[in-house]
Protein backbone atom coordinates (compact mmCIF):
# COMPACT_ATOMS: atom_id res chain seq x y z
CA UNK A 1 0.00 0.00 0.00
CA UNK A 2 3.25 2.53 0.48
CA UNK A 3 3.89 4.78 -2.17
CA UNK A 4 5.42 7.80 -1.11
CA UNK A 5 8.63 7.36 -1.26
CA UNK A 6 9.41 5.24 -3.66
CA UNK A 7 11.97 7.87 -5.50
CA UNK A 8 14.38 6.88 -2.68
CA UNK A 9 17.01 4.40 -3.54
CA UNK A 10 17.81 2.09 -0.79
CA UNK A 11 20.95 2.43 1.28
CA UNK A 12 23.67 -0.41 -0.11
CA UNK A 13 23.59 -1.98 3.53
CA UNK A 14 21.23 -2.03 6.10
CA UNK A 15 20.50 0.83 8.63
CA UNK A 16 20.03 -1.02 12.15
CA UNK A 17 17.87 0.73 14.57
CA UNK A 18 20.67 -0.03 17.29
CA UNK A 19 23.57 -2.24 16.54
CA UNK A 20 26.88 -2.91 18.49
CA UNK A 21 29.73 -0.22 17.99
CA UNK A 22 33.01 -2.08 19.01
CA UNK A 23 36.39 -0.14 19.91
CA UNK A 24 38.90 -2.88 19.96
CA UNK A 25 39.41 -2.80 23.80
CA UNK A 26 36.76 -5.80 23.75
CA UNK A 27 39.05 -8.11 22.26
CA UNK A 28 41.98 -7.23 24.38
CA UNK A 29 39.68 -9.01 27.37
CA UNK A 30 38.28 -11.68 25.03
CA UNK A 31 41.74 -12.78 24.60
CA UNK A 32 42.95 -12.60 28.04
CA UNK A 33 40.28 -14.37 28.87
CA UNK A 34 41.64 -17.29 26.64
CA UNK A 35 44.99 -16.33 27.42
CA UNK A 36 44.82 -17.06 31.17
CA UNK A 37 42.16 -20.09 30.77
CA UNK A 38 39.15 -18.37 32.56
CA UNK A 39 36.71 -19.45 29.96
CA UNK A 40 33.35 -20.30 33.00
CA UNK A 41 31.74 -17.90 35.28
CA UNK A 42 34.59 -16.58 37.59
CA UNK A 43 37.70 -14.55 36.46
CA UNK A 44 39.01 -10.70 36.31
CA UNK A 45 36.80 -9.85 34.00
CA UNK A 46 33.98 -10.51 36.03
CA UNK A 47 35.43 -8.87 38.91
CA UNK A 48 36.13 -5.29 36.85
CA UNK A 49 33.18 -5.62 35.07
CA UNK A 50 31.53 -5.52 38.43
CA UNK A 51 33.78 -2.87 40.24
CA UNK A 52 33.23 -0.70 37.63
CA UNK A 53 29.68 -0.62 36.98
CA UNK A 54 29.17 0.00 40.62
CA UNK A 55 31.27 2.61 40.69
CA UNK A 56 29.95 4.05 36.70
CA UNK A 57 26.27 4.22 38.34
CA UNK A 58 26.83 4.44 42.28
CA UNK A 59 25.96 1.85 44.09
CA UNK A 60 27.80 -0.58 46.36
CA UNK A 61 27.61 -3.70 44.48
CA UNK A 62 26.98 -4.87 41.00
CA UNK A 63 26.34 -8.57 40.23
CA UNK A 64 27.03 -9.48 36.91
CA UNK A 65 24.90 -12.29 35.44
CA UNK A 66 23.59 -13.98 32.19
CA UNK A 67 21.12 -11.22 31.24
CA UNK A 68 19.14 -8.46 32.45
CA UNK A 69 16.01 -11.12 32.81
CA UNK A 70 17.76 -13.23 34.98
CA UNK A 71 18.55 -9.93 37.02
CA UNK A 72 14.90 -9.09 37.28
CA UNK A 73 14.32 -12.47 38.43
CA UNK A 74 16.54 -12.44 40.99
CA UNK A 75 15.55 -8.80 41.81
CA UNK A 76 11.96 -10.56 42.39
CA UNK A 77 12.99 -12.92 44.84
CA UNK A 78 15.08 -10.71 46.54
CA UNK A 79 11.74 -8.64 47.22
CA UNK A 80 10.36 -11.77 48.46
CA UNK A 81 7.38 -11.92 46.06
CA UNK A 82 5.45 -14.76 46.79
CA UNK A 83 2.83 -16.57 44.47
CA UNK A 84 -0.55 -15.01 44.02
CA UNK A 85 1.34 -11.46 44.99
CA UNK A 86 -0.15 -8.54 43.47
CA UNK A 87 2.78 -6.23 42.12
CA UNK A 88 2.98 -2.71 40.21
CA UNK A 89 4.57 -2.63 36.93
CA UNK A 90 5.10 -0.45 34.17
CA UNK A 91 2.40 -0.95 31.76
CA UNK A 92 4.34 0.58 28.33
CA UNK A 93 7.50 -1.40 28.42
CA UNK A 94 8.89 -5.36 27.28
CA UNK A 95 7.32 -8.10 28.29
CA UNK A 96 10.75 -9.13 29.91
CA UNK A 97 10.28 -6.11 32.53
CA UNK A 98 7.38 -8.66 33.33
CA UNK A 99 7.64 -11.87 32.93
CA UNK A 100 10.24 -12.37 35.72
CA UNK A 101 7.37 -11.54 38.42
CA UNK A 102 5.43 -14.48 36.87
CA UNK A 103 8.17 -16.67 37.52
CA UNK A 104 7.29 -15.99 40.89
CA UNK A 105 3.49 -16.41 40.68
CA UNK A 106 3.13 -12.75 40.72
CA UNK A 107 0.18 -10.89 39.08
CA UNK A 108 1.28 -8.02 37.79
CA UNK A 109 -1.16 -5.14 37.90
CA UNK A 110 -0.05 -2.39 34.89
CA UNK A 111 0.09 1.05 35.63
CA UNK A 112 -0.77 3.42 32.89
CA UNK A 113 1.88 5.78 31.90
CA UNK A 114 2.33 9.80 31.52
CA UNK A 115 2.76 11.94 28.37
CA UNK A 116 5.47 13.83 30.16
CA UNK A 117 8.37 11.09 29.87
CA UNK A 118 6.54 7.78 28.48
CA UNK A 119 7.14 6.18 31.76
CA UNK A 120 4.64 5.03 34.57
CA UNK A 121 2.33 7.45 36.01
CA UNK A 122 2.66 8.07 39.90
CA UNK A 123 -0.87 9.65 39.69
CA UNK A 124 -1.68 6.01 38.18
CA UNK A 125 0.45 4.74 40.80
CA UNK A 126 -1.51 6.09 44.02
CA UNK A 127 -4.46 4.89 42.52
CA UNK A 128 -3.14 1.66 42.15
CA UNK A 129 -2.67 1.81 45.97
CA UNK A 130 -6.01 2.90 47.14
CA UNK A 131 -7.25 0.33 44.62
CA UNK A 132 -4.56 -2.22 46.70
CA UNK A 133 -3.20 -1.41 49.63
CA UNK A 134 -1.31 -4.33 50.41
CA UNK A 135 1.29 -4.57 47.20
CA UNK A 136 4.86 -4.58 48.00
CA UNK A 137 6.48 -4.62 44.97
CA UNK A 138 7.02 -1.35 42.15
CA UNK A 139 8.64 -2.36 38.85
CA UNK A 140 9.77 0.70 37.14
CA UNK A 141 10.75 0.89 33.23
CA UNK A 142 12.67 3.86 32.51
CA UNK A 143 11.74 3.41 28.90
CA UNK A 144 13.71 4.18 26.05
CA UNK A 145 16.96 5.39 28.44
CA UNK A 146 14.91 8.12 29.75
CA UNK A 147 14.29 8.54 33.69
CA UNK A 148 10.85 8.03 35.24
CA UNK A 149 9.58 10.36 37.70
CA UNK A 150 11.56 9.04 40.35
CA UNK A 151 11.14 11.34 42.97
CA UNK A 152 7.29 11.29 43.08
CA UNK A 153 7.87 7.26 42.38
CA UNK A 154 10.19 6.91 45.35
CA UNK A 155 7.97 8.64 47.75
CA UNK A 156 4.91 7.18 46.73
CA UNK A 157 7.00 4.00 47.24
CA UNK A 158 8.43 4.57 50.74
CA UNK A 159 5.22 6.13 51.84
CA UNK A 160 3.64 2.13 51.33
CA UNK A 161 7.23 0.51 52.50
CA UNK A 162 7.09 -0.76 48.90
CA UNK A 163 10.26 -2.22 46.93
CA UNK A 164 11.30 -0.20 43.92
CA UNK A 165 13.02 -2.57 41.61
CA UNK A 166 14.36 -0.60 38.34
CA UNK A 167 14.22 -2.03 35.62
CA UNK A 168 16.93 -0.01 34.36
CA UNK A 169 18.04 -2.02 31.38
CA UNK A 170 17.83 0.65 28.41
CA UNK A 171 18.79 3.61 30.48
CA UNK A 172 22.30 3.28 31.90
CA UNK A 173 24.19 6.27 31.75
CA UNK A 174 20.96 8.14 32.43
CA UNK A 175 20.83 10.30 34.92
CA UNK A 176 17.99 12.31 37.76
CA UNK A 177 18.71 15.14 39.41
CA UNK A 178 22.36 14.24 38.85
CA UNK A 179 21.94 10.69 40.43
CA UNK A 180 22.31 7.64 37.75
CA UNK A 181 19.21 5.49 36.71
CA UNK A 182 20.14 1.83 38.85
CA UNK A 183 20.75 4.01 42.04
CA UNK A 184 17.26 4.73 43.15
CA UNK A 185 15.95 1.17 43.54
CA UNK A 186 16.62 -1.49 46.35
CA UNK A 187 17.12 -3.61 43.57
CA UNK A 188 17.89 -2.36 39.90
CA UNK A 189 18.56 -4.18 36.70
CA UNK A 190 20.47 -3.39 33.58
CA UNK A 191 21.16 -5.17 30.29
CA UNK A 192 24.25 -5.65 27.71
CA UNK A 193 21.92 -6.82 25.30
CA UNK A 194 23.57 -6.68 21.36
CA UNK A 195 21.41 -2.90 20.72
CA UNK A 196 21.96 -1.31 24.62
CA UNK A 197 24.27 1.36 24.73
CA UNK A 198 27.14 -0.78 25.81
CA UNK A 199 26.63 -4.64 25.14
CA UNK A 200 28.38 -7.90 25.84
CA UNK A 201 26.49 -9.96 23.05
CA UNK A 202 24.58 -10.81 26.33
CA UNK A 203 24.33 -10.17 29.73
CA UNK A 204 23.00 -8.67 32.50
CA UNK A 205 23.80 -6.97 35.81
CA UNK A 206 21.90 -6.78 39.17
CA UNK A 207 22.82 -3.55 41.39
CA UNK A 208 22.22 -2.84 44.96
CA UNK A 209 23.33 -1.13 48.33
CA UNK A 210 22.55 -4.26 50.22
CA UNK A 211 25.65 -6.75 50.68
CA UNK A 212 23.55 -9.42 51.66
CA UNK A 213 21.43 -8.85 48.61
CA UNK A 214 24.44 -9.27 46.55
CA UNK A 215 26.02 -11.83 48.18
CA UNK A 216 22.06 -14.03 47.52
CA UNK A 217 22.22 -13.20 44.47
CA UNK A 218 25.83 -14.40 43.52
CA UNK A 219 25.05 -17.63 45.46
CA UNK A 220 21.49 -18.32 43.42
CA UNK A 221 23.16 -17.64 39.94
CA UNK A 222 25.40 -20.32 40.58
CA UNK A 223 23.22 -23.14 41.32
CA UNK A 224 22.80 -22.22 44.98
CA UNK A 225 26.32 -24.44 46.09
CA UNK A 226 26.60 -24.06 49.62
CA UNK A 227 30.41 -23.23 51.00
CA UNK A 228 31.69 -26.95 51.24
CA UNK A 229 34.06 -29.36 50.00
CA UNK A 230 30.86 -31.15 47.64
CA UNK A 231 28.16 -29.68 45.76
CA UNK A 232 25.79 -29.12 48.49
CA UNK A 233 22.21 -27.69 48.04
CA UNK A 234 19.97 -26.37 50.25
CA UNK A 235 17.78 -23.95 48.26
CA UNK A 236 16.98 -23.48 44.30
CA UNK A 237 19.33 -22.47 41.83
CA UNK A 238 20.13 -20.89 38.85
CA UNK A 239 22.63 -21.19 36.06
CA UNK A 240 22.68 -17.18 35.77
CA UNK A 241 26.28 -16.05 35.89
CA UNK A 242 27.53 -13.86 33.41
CA UNK A 243 31.31 -16.05 31.80
CA UNK A 244 34.43 -14.22 31.91
CA UNK A 245 34.63 -13.93 27.98
CA UNK A 246 31.34 -11.79 28.42
CA UNK A 247 32.57 -9.71 31.04
CA UNK A 248 35.92 -9.07 28.64
CA UNK A 249 33.37 -7.43 26.22
CA UNK A 250 31.28 -5.59 28.96
CA UNK A 251 35.11 -4.54 30.15
CA UNK A 252 36.10 -3.31 27.19
CA UNK A 253 32.53 -1.22 26.37
CA UNK A 254 32.45 0.37 29.47
CA UNK A 255 34.90 3.66 28.96
CA UNK A 256 32.72 4.25 26.04
CA UNK A 257 29.62 5.13 27.81
CA UNK A 258 29.85 8.46 27.83
CA UNK A 259 30.74 8.80 24.10
CA UNK A 260 28.18 6.42 23.41
CA UNK A 261 25.18 8.86 25.00
CA UNK A 262 27.10 11.92 23.46
CA UNK A 263 26.56 10.23 19.84
CA UNK A 264 23.12 9.02 20.85
CA UNK A 265 22.24 12.55 21.79
CA UNK A 266 23.31 14.18 18.51
CA UNK A 267 21.11 11.93 17.11
CA UNK A 268 18.03 12.95 19.16
CA UNK A 269 18.76 16.22 18.17
CA UNK A 270 19.57 16.25 14.64
CA UNK A 271 15.82 14.07 14.47
CA UNK A 272 14.44 16.89 16.77
CA UNK A 273 15.37 20.60 14.34
CA UNK A 274 14.88 18.76 11.24
CA UNK A 275 11.50 17.23 11.53
CA UNK A 276 10.58 20.80 12.77
CA UNK A 277 7.35 21.98 10.72
CA UNK A 278 5.81 18.38 10.76
CA UNK A 279 2.75 17.62 12.94
CA UNK A 280 5.18 15.26 15.20
CA UNK A 281 7.21 15.48 18.46
CA UNK A 282 9.88 13.24 19.99
CA UNK A 283 9.87 11.31 23.22
CA UNK A 284 9.91 13.84 25.67
CA UNK A 285 11.98 13.99 29.03
CA UNK A 286 11.82 16.51 31.78
CA UNK A 287 14.92 18.36 31.02
CA UNK A 288 15.10 20.44 34.15
CA UNK A 289 15.48 17.40 36.08
CA UNK A 290 16.86 14.82 33.83
CA UNK A 291 19.56 13.68 31.38
CA UNK A 292 18.79 10.76 29.27
CA UNK A 293 20.97 8.25 27.59
CA UNK A 294 19.12 8.64 24.27
CA UNK A 295 19.28 5.13 23.29
CA UNK A 296 16.24 5.18 20.69
CA UNK A 297 15.47 7.94 18.81
CA UNK A 298 11.38 7.98 18.65
CA UNK A 299 8.28 9.96 17.46
CA UNK A 300 5.08 10.45 18.17
CA UNK A 301 2.18 12.05 14.98
CA UNK A 302 -0.52 14.47 16.61
CA UNK A 303 -4.10 13.31 16.30
CA UNK A 304 -5.33 15.05 13.77
CA UNK A 305 -2.20 14.28 11.25
CA UNK A 306 -3.23 10.56 11.90
CA UNK A 307 -4.70 8.93 8.95
CA UNK A 308 -6.86 5.83 9.59
CA UNK A 309 -4.66 3.15 10.86
CA UNK A 310 -6.08 -0.54 12.48
CA UNK A 311 -4.20 -2.81 13.79
CA UNK A 312 -4.82 -6.35 14.54
CA UNK A 313 -2.41 -8.83 16.97
CA UNK A 314 -0.04 -9.09 14.09
CA UNK A 315 -0.53 -7.10 11.13
CA UNK A 316 -1.51 -3.54 10.33
CA UNK A 317 -3.32 -1.93 7.79
CA UNK A 318 -3.60 2.29 6.60
CA UNK A 319 -5.36 4.27 3.97
CA UNK A 320 -3.39 6.61 2.71
CA UNK A 321 -4.41 10.29 3.07
CA UNK A 322 -3.01 13.84 1.59
CA UNK A 323 -0.61 15.56 4.38
CA UNK A 324 -1.35 12.85 6.97
CA UNK A 325 0.71 9.39 7.65
CA UNK A 326 0.70 6.68 10.70
CA UNK A 327 3.32 4.68 12.15
CA UNK A 328 2.58 1.97 10.13
CA UNK A 329 2.91 3.81 7.09
CA UNK A 330 6.67 5.49 7.99
CA UNK A 331 7.81 2.52 9.18
CA UNK A 332 6.90 1.14 5.62
CA UNK A 333 8.98 4.32 4.27
CA UNK A 334 11.86 3.68 6.66
CA UNK A 335 12.15 -0.05 5.38
CA UNK A 336 11.95 1.08 1.68
CA UNK A 337 15.50 2.81 2.06
CA UNK A 338 16.71 -1.01 3.82
CA UNK A 339 16.29 1.04 7.23
CA UNK A 340 15.10 -0.52 10.29
CA UNK A 341 12.15 1.09 12.76
CA UNK A 342 9.73 -0.29 15.26
CA UNK A 343 6.96 0.45 16.44
CA UNK A 344 6.98 1.83 19.95
CA UNK A 345 6.58 -0.91 22.76
CA UNK A 346 2.87 -2.86 22.65
CA UNK A 347 1.40 -1.71 26.40
CA UNK A 348 1.38 -5.11 28.56
CA UNK A 349 -2.39 -4.71 29.06
CA UNK A 350 -2.77 -5.24 25.18
CA UNK A 351 -1.24 -8.38 25.35
CA UNK A 352 -3.06 -11.26 24.62
CA UNK A 353 -0.54 -12.76 27.49
CA UNK A 354 -1.75 -10.23 30.23
CA UNK A 355 -4.96 -9.09 28.96
CA UNK A 356 -6.78 -10.08 32.03
CA UNK A 357 -4.53 -8.24 34.11
CA UNK A 358 -5.96 -5.56 36.12
CA UNK A 359 -4.79 -1.87 34.47
CA UNK A 360 -4.60 1.21 36.64
CA UNK A 361 -4.85 4.97 35.08
CA UNK A 362 -5.43 8.33 37.00
CA UNK A 363 -8.90 7.42 37.05
CA UNK A 364 -8.52 4.50 38.75
CA UNK A 365 -9.42 0.53 37.40
CA UNK A 366 -9.58 1.13 33.50
CA UNK A 367 -9.59 -2.50 32.52
CA UNK A 368 -13.18 -2.08 31.44
CA UNK A 369 -12.62 0.63 29.55
CA UNK A 370 -9.69 -0.65 28.04
CA UNK A 371 -9.33 -0.69 23.89
CA UNK A 372 -6.40 -1.09 21.05
CA UNK A 373 -7.18 2.36 20.28
CA UNK A 374 -8.75 5.46 21.82
CA UNK A 375 -12.16 6.31 21.88
CA UNK A 376 -14.34 8.96 22.96
CA UNK A 377 -15.74 7.26 26.05
CA UNK A 378 -11.68 6.12 26.85
CA UNK A 379 -10.99 10.34 27.41
CA UNK A 380 -11.39 11.40 31.13
CA UNK A 381 -12.95 14.32 32.90
CA UNK A 382 -9.67 16.48 32.16
CA UNK A 383 -10.30 15.62 28.27
CA UNK A 384 -7.13 13.50 28.19
CA UNK A 385 -7.23 10.14 27.12
CA UNK A 386 -7.62 7.43 30.07
CA UNK A 387 -5.41 5.23 28.38
CA UNK A 388 -2.15 6.77 27.88
CA UNK A 389 -0.02 3.61 26.67
CA UNK A 390 -2.49 3.00 24.06
CA UNK A 391 -2.67 6.40 22.56
CA UNK A 392 1.93 6.16 22.49
CA UNK A 393 1.28 3.14 20.90
CA UNK A 394 -1.05 4.10 18.25
CA UNK A 395 0.85 7.17 17.36
CA UNK A 396 4.23 6.40 17.90
CA UNK A 397 7.08 4.88 16.24
CA UNK A 398 11.25 4.04 16.82
CA UNK A 399 13.28 5.59 14.53
CA UNK A 400 16.82 4.29 13.21
CA UNK A 401 19.18 5.51 16.23
CA UNK A 402 22.00 3.70 15.43
CA UNK A 403 25.30 5.26 16.59
CA UNK A 404 27.61 4.85 13.70
CA UNK A 405 24.35 5.58 11.14
CA UNK A 406 26.18 9.02 9.60
CA UNK A 407 24.60 12.13 9.19
CA UNK A 408 23.80 11.66 5.41
CA UNK A 409 21.97 8.47 6.09
CA UNK A 410 20.09 10.44 9.07
CA UNK A 411 18.93 13.49 6.33
CA UNK A 412 17.73 10.64 4.06
CA UNK A 413 15.67 8.71 6.62
CA UNK A 414 14.30 12.22 7.56
CA UNK A 415 13.59 12.93 3.93
CA UNK A 416 11.32 9.72 4.05
CA UNK A 417 9.54 10.49 6.74
CA UNK A 418 9.03 13.92 5.75
CA UNK A 419 7.51 12.76 2.19
CA UNK A 420 5.36 10.64 4.36
CA UNK A 421 3.24 13.98 4.80
CA UNK A 422 2.88 15.23 1.52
Amino acid sequence: MFDKCRKYEPFSTKLWLASPKMHGEEQKWIDDAIRTNWMSTVGENIDETERLLAEKVGCKYAVALSAGTAALHLAAKLAKIKPGDKVFSSDMTFDATVNPMVYEGAVPVFIDTEYDTWNMDPIALERAFELYPEVRVIVLTHLYGTPGKLDEIRKIADMHDAVLIEDAAESLGATYKGKQTGAFGEFSCISFNGNKIITGSSGGALLTDNVEAAGKVRKWSTQSRENAPWYQHEELGYNYRMSNVIAGVVRGQIPYLKEHIREKKKIYERYKERLKGLPVSMNPYDAENSEPNFWLSCMMLTSDAMCLQVRSETEALYIPEHRKSCPTEILEAIASINAEGRPVWKPMHMQPIYRMNPFINRYGDARAKTNAYIKRENYGADGKPSDVGADIFNRGLCLPSDNKMTEEQQDKVIEVIRACFE
